[in-house]
């Protein structure tokens, strides 16, 4: 599914785009007017150096995926505590929480590629990019 509006992304598509994993033109409807939480960011740059790619060139991308990252401010991390116990079982992390909780603040969909989402009810819509 492509998304029609705006999205909060997880890590896991910002990733997906940054690898190659989607087509240009995927990654140009995920990314346009969408936004994630500024811990997600961080996961990307963890993921990336994991993966051996150099903080220059993980910082190029994002900058050049005009990505609008969202601070993760006292309220976010709030919600996104508020989310362990409804989320626990299906072992959602933090990164994954706080994504979720910035789409509700939003009101936007979460776009993940995380297929542990679907066990997830919380009142957020969750697409999937494959």
């Amino acid at each position: 599914m492509t998304p029609n509006a705006p999205c909060v992304l997880d890590a896991s598509v910002i990733l997906a785009a940054i690898l190659g994993e989607l087509s240009s033109d995927q990654a140009e409807r995920w990314m346009t007017g969408s936004c994630a939480s500024s811990v997600n960011v961080s996961e990307v740059f963890a993921k990336l150096i994991d993966k051996g790619f150099p903080a220059e060139a993980i910082t190029e991308s994002i900058e050049a995926m005009k990505l609008d990252a969202r601070p993760f401010d006292p309220d976010l991390a709030r919600q996104t505590g508020l989310l362990r116990g409804p989320t626990r079982h299906a072992g959602l992390s933090l990164g994954d929480r706080a994504c979720l909780a910035l789409a509700g603040q939003l009101g936007l969909p979460a776009a993940t590629a995380d297929r542990a989402w679907a066990n997830v009810d919380i009142g957020v819509e969750v697409v999937f990019i494959r």
